[in-house]
């Protein structure tokens, strides 16, 4: 019960915008679902998809990437592809790629697919209505727009 309130007071804090502070309390939460339930169960998936939220938020891109990293693989197998926070941990993944200042070629093209496949799961299993892909849309766009400013000579070089 103890970690499912520091949870809920950390969310409390990203709504307040109390950012740095949510970010410390979800590492806890993260690191002691770890303890006790070990890396594949739910909650621990949960505490770490929070953990990595904010850590984009606060533009932390590298630790972010490496969460996610480790943490998307064990979600896609024990809750599927089709998962409500698989698809979460795969938007917030493109989105500290493409968001990232030192974000190469090809981790803009990473960005973009992962949203590409994470909109057309998000649509097939939750409808096109679902509030859920608004910020996935609006995310691709912004991957996209990305890509499209890497890959477009400046004006006067060919």
């Amino acid at each position: 019960r103890l970690l499912v309130t520091q949870g809920n007071l950390a969310a409390t804090y990203v709504e307040l915008g109390h950012l740095e502070k949510a970010l410390s309390m979800e590492r806890d939460v993260y690191s002691s679902y770890l303890k006790l339930h070990g890396d594949e169960h739910p909650k621990t998936l949960q505490a770490g998809s929070n953990y990595a939220s904010s850590l984009v938020n606060l533009q932390h891109y590298q630790e972010a990437k490496a969460l996610l990293r480790k943490t998307l693989p064990m979600a896609r197998r024990v809750l599927g592809e089709n998962d409500h926070l698989t698809l979460q941990m795969r938007w917030n993944y493109a989105e500290a790629l493409y968001e990232d200042p030192a974000a190469t070629l090809d981790d803009l093209r990473e960005a973009v697919t992962t949203l590409e496949d994470t909109e057309r799961i998000a649509r097939r299993v939750l409808g096109g209505a679902s509030p859920t892909l608004v910020p996935i849309v609006g995310a691709l766009r912004g991957a996209r727009a990305a890509l499209r400013a890497r890959e477009t000579p400046p004006p006067g070089t060919s």
